[in-house]
């Protein structure tokens, strides 16, 4: 099958990259940025999906198209709506002028939910974008990564403490990206479905505090801060202009909902990736 391969170099995009490869999938790998990988066997182009132009005849000859392309940092430059409405856009219109037969979609579990956080109302807005274009469609929801956790908690843990916000504790099942990987290739030839998705371990965001404390060897020490305060962060942040407001709204969005899928893949266990995180720095 030849593929087309949107945000392929990207934590999500190179592994969905290496897994099809492995399976013999002929792939066109795009991206804003390309970079060297350890295999080859595919095409690399680089594609600012922003811009029409750059995608022309990207898609010719391709069975289906697989995209993880949105904005996860800060840009004062690019919002969401840029990059996960209207980029996207730009390669469904290319895909379908192609006569791609297959169009799946990484989104966000609970995308549909809060149309005031920008990263979860433009990936929302593709999807109906995406259904209501005639093409066959797959949607994957994952809940979250074990990287992107770690991301988040292991600066606090070196800081020697955690804060959580609200007083609820929530709860998630997040997902590695092979993982991931292998479960969109698993259900790429599917028809007009959404999958909800994570891992098959499911932790509190104490408990996944305390485990990051207990790998790197010191003494739990967790605070909880009262959840307006993000919202403060947000509205100081949008006077700014300076892009930092979206992601507040999200990071606020992702600590106080709950985000457990109701399909569960995976054999690789979140608590041991935790552990290992320390054992590969060496402490």
């Amino acid at each position: 099958m030849k593929l087309v391969l949107a945000g392929a170099f990207g934590k999500l995009g190179s592994d969905i990259l290496r897994a099809a490869v492995k399976e013999g999938h002929e792939v066109v790998a795009i991206d804003l940025v390309t970079r060297e990988m350890d295999f080859d066997g595919f095409t690399a182009k680089t594609v600012d999906v922003t811009k029409k132009e750059q995608l022309e005849g990207v898609c010719e000859g391709a069975d289906a198209v697989i995209t993880t392309v949105g904005l996860t940092r800060t840009s004062a430059t690019v919002t969401n709506y840029d990059i996960d409405l209207n980029g996207n856009l730009n390669l469904l219109a290319e895909a379908k002028r192609a006569g791609v037969k297959k169009f799946a979609y990484i989104s966000v579990l609970k995308a549909d939910k809060n149309p005031d956080v920008p990263m979860l109302d433009a990936k929302h807005k593709f999807e109906l974008a995406l259904k209501e274009s005639g093409i066959d469609y797959v949607i994957f929801r994952p809940t979250g990564y074990f990287y992107d956790i770690a991301k988040v908690f292991m600066p606090m843990i070196e800081k020697g403490e955690v804060t959580l916000l609200g007083k609820e504790d929530v709860s998630a099942n997040v997902i590695d990206t092979t993982e991931l990987a292998e479960y969109v290739l698993l259900h790429l030839n599917d028809t007009n479905v959404t999958y909800d998705i994570g891992g098959t371990e499911t932790y509190t965001y104490e408990e996944i505090a305390k485990m990051f404390f207990a790998a790197a060897g010191k003494e739990p020490v967790i605070k909880r801060a009262p959840v307006f305060l993000f919202s403060v962060l947000a509205w100081i942040n949008k006077l700014k202009k300076n892009g930092k407001e979206a992601i507040i709204k999200f990071s606020k969005w992702t600590l106080t909902e709950s985000m457990v899928a109701e399909n569960k893949y995976g054999k690789l266990s979140f608590k041991e990736y935790i552990q290992n995180c320390y054992k590969k720095e060496g402490k």
